[in-house]
């Protein structure tokens, strides 16, 4: 169990207590596609990670593929969200392992039959390496379950919104005219 976890976890808890206001937060995350080639260069915070399609799917096989990064975040938040409760609970976890797999049907993608273009079931295993008592392992699970925010979002509608700008070559610096916007059902949902 990690204290400074716990400390980090606690101490939000009590700030978004205290002003509630503060439980709003904007992520955001930006990508880049500048090759004669399948590659982009996607930039969160400080960070920048290469996505790609396999050889087989016309890439260069220079990074995991959009879906394979879903799935990982799938992952990923479980293994966040594991740590930070059971730190806050008490309990000691050796290692935690989510193996992720999500089927997805090409022929959507490719418009060759009119079935979803994304997947069409995630399944996932959870292995905790712990001795702490079965019951209060059950416990942290199902909280995990409820609480992953990429679980969440998968499980649920979201509302996207977004909007597609053309730019010249000599305006690119410039603002884009706007050719096709879509907008969710609820409207102060903004792309930008």
């Amino acid at each position: 169990m990690s204290q400074a976890i716990k400390q980090s976890i606690e101490n939000l808890i009590t700030a978004i207590s205290s002003k509630p206001q503060m439980a709003t937060s904007v992520f955001r995350a930006s990508s880049y596609s500048e090759q004669d080639s399948l590659a982009v260069e996607s930039r969160m915070r400080g960070f920048t990670t290469a996505i790609d399609e396999p050889l087989e799917l016309g890439g260069t096989d220079s990074g995991p593929n959009p879906v394979e990064m879903l799935l990982a975040a799938l992952g990923g938040c479980q293994e966040i969200v594991y740590r930070a409760y059971a730190s806050v609970m008490g309990l000691r976890i050796e290692r935690i392992e989510v193996h992720a797999k999500g089927y997805l049907d090409l022929r959507g993608l490719l418009n060759l039959a009119e079935v979803p273009a994304g997947f069409s079931q995630i399944s996932f295993t959870t292995r905790i390496v712990s001795d702490e008592p079965e019951e209060k392992l059950r416990h942290l699970a199902e909280m995990v379950e409820r609480h992953c925010p990429v679980m969440d979002t998968l499980q649920r509608p979201v509302p996207v919104a977004g909007k597609v700008e053309v730019v010249t070559s000599e305006g690119a610096a410039g603002a884009g005219k706007v050719i096709l916007a879509s907008a969710p059902d609820n409207p102060s949902v903004s792309g930008d």
